[in-house]
């Protein structure tokens, strides 16, 4: 029978559940904006200037077709517009508006987003923390 201790839970489950967690808890304060995990990334690397659907999907690691989704919701709420590209007419451009910029940059709080994610620990144990979770998302070959 599988415990309910998370201290007994295999390391997989763990890291999971805490990245559902923080997921649940971010999505939570992205919210305030229309935002969430999925499209403030799109937000944050429009900031830099416009992009096609496809150069979004290959810097968010997702298909066009899920990117697609996430801009249509972005630009339902008016964070995002798409035009003809300039260069290409068989493809489109995506570019951030005012109110996307201004949303990025107040829900872009790095000490909301560590609160969040440390939620319960000491700084040392943050510290702690940040140096494995680095090593488990770039492990040494």
């Amino acid at each position: 029978m599988a415990s309910d201790d998370p201290a007994d839970w295999p390391l997989g489950r763990l890291l999971s559940a805490a990245a559902r967690r923080v997921e649940r808890e971010w999505n939570g304060h992205l919210g305030a904006w229309d935002l969430n995990h999925a499209s403030f990334p799109v937000l944050i690397m429009l900031l830099g200037g416009p992009h096609t659907q496809a150069e979004l999907a290959t810097a968010c690691e997702v298909t066009e077709q899920t990117m697609s989704r996430i801009l249509s919701r972005l630009e339902r709420t008016g964070h995002v517009r798409r035009s003809q590209h300039r260069l290409d007419r068989r493809k489109h451009q995506v570019e951030i508006t005012d109110a996307g910029r201004q949303a990025a940059l107040t829900a872009a709080d790095q000490q909301a987003a560590d609160r969040i994610a440390a939620r319960g620990l000491t700084p040392e144990q943050v510290d702690t923390l940040r140096a494995l979770l680095a090593a488990v998302a770039h492990p040494a070959d």
